[in-house]
Parts: structure tokens; sequence; C-alpha cells
């Protein structure tokens, strides 16, 4: 497999004389001159055939943008279940906080047709590409490159060279050609072949001038002869056909030694790399625990902090309060000294009054009501003493309980400041550095020599793998068929092409690329006949 990409050949360069070697085949001669190099031969099981990662990508990368370019038809719940696996091989895992809506605005993922097909806008279609693409988190580049393989080398049209052929009636016919053998098809129906000939019941096929013959390995099957309309596409369709039969006889024989040692290579490798993998997921884990713990203790230290920040704030005000009591406390007892002296001196005024009221009976009468007076100012003097003394004793209870509130504030203070300090010491015992160093004693429990250990753990895991696939297969053609259900309703009858109608004629039959093929090659001989 060769990458798919443009090569421009540029006069005067060092390439000049593989230009003059290629332009001895019929090409336009204007320069720069532009080749495609794609691969000729298509796999029948690209997770068997395809050994190296490199050759992988890049047919992936061919048949990706022959499904795009509509030169392979797609149904439009396959289109978007491909695309889900394109975007997997390009951004890595999904991540809300990273890839936010409207990340694949400028990324081409479905075919036109499918886009024309149905009522919705980019971000319905984003949404749902973006809806399958969370579900395959956890595979690698080549591993969501691989399934994209499987899924479109079950397409009709994968693989398949198509040329216009006549039959000896003269009726207008395509000739098909692909890793499993030969097709006839009518012009209009590229997907469902009316004769199929694997190679392995094909005897002979040659052509003599534009007539093409194929001679089926049963003799009592008539021999079917076609025209090509240039002696050209017979050359080119003789070397696919070759080229085709003799992979098909090979992929059905024991692998060459050389074959051998790619594909062991090629395991060694996967399992180095899913070793790899598996200790890169342990790290991340354990990164990722460790900044939660870091996390948590960093919000229960702040907690701590502003419970702290708390408590001294408390303190100040009931030492202010304490400070306030005190002073009321003070000023209310010099208010008693001060209304005491005042009553004793009204009782003494009142003793000299009574000592001097004689002579007459209107000084008597004049006495008598200054004593009244000064008696009951001498008993209002002696009440707001009384309340002044009480108001004082209960300032003093107040003060007390402001010194006991403020002891309970510093006792607390006191208590949290331990406690903070005692977080910290777990926090440096249990966090990791932050520079995550390799982990020297996971890496001294691995061993990249893949000893049987090893290997034999990996069989597991893939048996596992085997049991876990056919389970999510059923699961992927049941999501399949709830998203075309989902869709259905937005469909644009009148925009359906031919291929789309002969497709959802062959599903509603139940018929696929493989039994389609099974059925029509049994009927090949009644057709000839």
């Amino acid at each position: 497999c060769l990458h798919p990409k443009d090569v421009t050949l540029k006069p005067g360069s060092n390439q000049d004389c593989e230009r003059d070697l290629v332009l001895d085949h019929d090409v336009p001669t204007e320069e720069p001159v532009t080749f495609h190099f794609l691969a000729k031969f298509y796999p029948e099981n690209a997770e068997e055939e395809l050994v190296q990662e490199i050759t992988q990508h890049l047919f992936f990368l061919q048949v990706k943008k022959q499904i795009l370019d509509e030169k392979i038809y797609c149904p439009p719940e396959a289109s978007v279940l491909l695309a889900s696996y394109a975007v997997q091989a390009k951004y890595g895992d999904y991540d809300p906080n990273v890839h936010k809506r409207g990340f694949l605005a400028q990324e081409e993922l479905l075919p036109k047709r499918v886009i024309n097909l149905y009522q919705m806008t980019p971000e319905m279609w984003e949404e749902r590409i973006t809806a399958w693409y969370a579900e395959h988190r956890g595979r690698a580049r080549d591993e969501a490159e691989m399934e994209y393989l499987k899924i479109a080398q079950d397409l009709e049209m994968y693989g398949v060279n198509y040329f216009a052929i006549r039959n000896k009636k003269g009726t207008e016919l395509l000739l098909g050609v692909d890793a499993l053998g030969l097709h006839i098809y009518d012009p209009d129906n590229r997907l469902t072949p009316k004769i199929s000939f694997p190679w392995n019941e094909i005897r002979n096929i040659s052509y003599s001038d534009k007539e093409f013959t194929i001679k089926p390995l049963d003799k009592k099957i008539d021999v079917f002869k076609f025209n090509s309309s240039k002696l050209r596409v017979n050359k080119l369709i003789l070397q696919l056909c070759i080229g085709n039969h003799d992979l098909f006889m090979r992929r059905r024989k024991a692998d060459s030694l050389e074959v051998q040692q790619m594909k062991a290579q090629a395991r060694e490798e996967k399992a180095r790399k899913q070793m790899e993998r598996q200790r890169l997921a342990r790290e991340k884990k354990m990164r990722e625990e460790a900044e939660r713990t870091r996390d948590e203790l960093e919000r229960r230290l702040m907690q701590l902090k502003e419970e702290a920040t708390m408590a001294n704030e408390a303190l100040m005000r009931s030492e202010e309060t304490a400070d306030l009591l005190a002073e009321k406390a003070q000023i209310t007892e010099e208010e008693a000294k001060l209304l005491a002296q005042k009553a004793a001196e009204a009782e003494q005024e009142m003793q000299r009054i009574k000592a001097t009221a004689i002579r007459t009976e209107e000084e008597k009468r004049l006495m008598e009501q200054k004593v009244l007076e000064a008696e009951m100012l001498a008993l209002k003097m002696a009440e707001e003493s009384e309340r002044r003394a009480k108001e004082a004793d209960q300032l003093k209870q107040d003060l007390q309980e402001a010194r006991e509130s403020e002891r309970r504030a510093k006792q607390k203070l006191l208590e949290i400041t331990s406690k903070s300090s005692y977080t910290s010491m777990n926090s440096s015992t249990t966090a990791l550095p932050t520079d995550l160093p390799s982990f020297n004693l996971i890496n001294e429990s691995l061993s990249f020599d893949f000893k049987d250990t090893d290997m034999k753990r990996l069989s597991m895991e893939i048996e596992k793998e085997k049991v876990e696939y056919m389970e999510k297969s059923k699961h992927l053609q049941e999501q399949l068929n709830e998203l075309k259900t989902e869709i259905e309703a937005l469909k644009l009858k009148e925009r359906e092409t031919a291929l789309d109608i002969l497709h959802n004629e062959n599903a509603s039959r139940g018929n696929s690329k493989h039994n389609t093929i099974k059925k029509v090659s049994e009927g090949s001989s009644l057709y000839l006949a």
C-alpha cells in the first residue's frame, strides 16, 4: 500500500528520469503533473493482512477518502459510526472540557449525499457523531482505524473495480473485479451482482483483442465472454485478475517464513504497545487519584483556614465586648458610689432638720414638710442606689461570661491551629510529587522481554476481547438500527439516490455483501445455462 497523497514532478529536478519514465504512459503532458499513489489490491480481512501499522494507516486514509468521495457507497447510519472512529483516530479520547460544541465544524466526516438526504443541521450531525465518539474511549489510533476498516470492508462496493462491458448480445453490463472474484452487474445497480465467479471456481481467464473470456472450473458451465471498449482495458482487467487471484490463493495457504516473521514482529510490537498503554493508563489513574487527593487536602486546608479566620474574628468580638462591659461596669459602680454618698448626705440633712425643728408650729409644719420631702428623697435615693448596685452586679456577671467566652474562643483557635498542622503533615506524607516520577516500583515489576507469564496474560485478555467484541457487535447493530429509526423522520425521500433505494431493498431482504455473493455464485450456472 502506498500513501494516498499527491506527488508532483517538476522539470529541472532530480526526478527528470522518473518523470520521463512515467510520461511514457498515456498521461497529460502539461507540467507540473500530479499523480495519486493508491493501493491496487484490497485485503479480504484487513485485521489479518495489514501487518504493519503504517500500512494500516495509509490504507485507512485511502478507504476514508473513497467513502467521502462516494466512490464506495456507505449507508447514513454506518457513515456516522465510521465518522466517530475517524474522530477517535485523530483526536484521541473524548474530553468534554476540550472537545466542546463546534470542534468538528471544519472536519469533513460525512459524504455530501448523506448530509443532503436529511433535514439536519451540522450541529445535529456533530451531536450524533460525538455521542458515539465518547463510547470509543481508551482506543488508540491504530485500533480506531482498524475498527473503521473492519466496518468498511463489509460495504458492497469496497475494493471493487468496475469496467463497462458488453455481452454477446450487445447488452451493456458492468464487470466488477475484487478480492473475492469476478462479478457481473447491471449498469444501474453496482451493489448487487447478477452473476459471481469466485476465484477458486475459475479455470482460465484470457482475452483476444477486445474479447474477454472467463472459463469456469466446472466444464458443465458455459464459458462467459464479453467485449470491452479498448484493448488497454482488457490488459488492466487481466492484471487485476492475476493479482487478485494470486492473493486469493496465497491467503488460503500457509504463510511464508518472511510473512510469519513479519506477523510475529507485529504481534510482539502490538503486545509491547498494549503493555505500554496499560502502564500509561495505570500511571494516569494514579496521577488522577493523587491530584484528587491533593485537591481534597487543599479544600480541607482552605476550610480549616476559614474556620480559623472565623474563630479569630469571634475572639476579637468577644474581647471588644468584654472591654465594653468592663468599662460600663466601672461607670455603673462609680455612679452607685456617688448615689450612696448623696443618700448619706440626705440622711445627715434630715437629722439636722429634726434637731433644729422646734420653735413655732409653722416652723414645725414646714419642718415636717421638709422632713417628709427629705424622707421621700432619701427613699428615692436608696431605691436608685439599690438599682445601680444590681446593675453593677449584672455587669460584673456579664463581664465574667465575656471572659469565659474569650477563654473558649482561644481554646478553639488553639485546637484548629493544632489540627491544621496535623493535616499539613499528613498532606506532606501522602501527596505525590507534582512532577510524578516514572513509578519505579511499577517499572520493576514490568518486563518487555515478553515472557510466558506476559504472553499468557495477554492471550487471556485477547480471548476476553473476542467475547466482548461479539457482544459489542450485537450492541452496535442495535445502535445502528436505533440511529436509523431516529433520523428516518428527517429523511427527504425525494433526494434518495438509486444506490440508497437499492441498499434499503437489500437491507429489507436481509441481504449482505457476502451472502449475496454466495447466492449469486450458486445460481451462476443456472443463469448461464
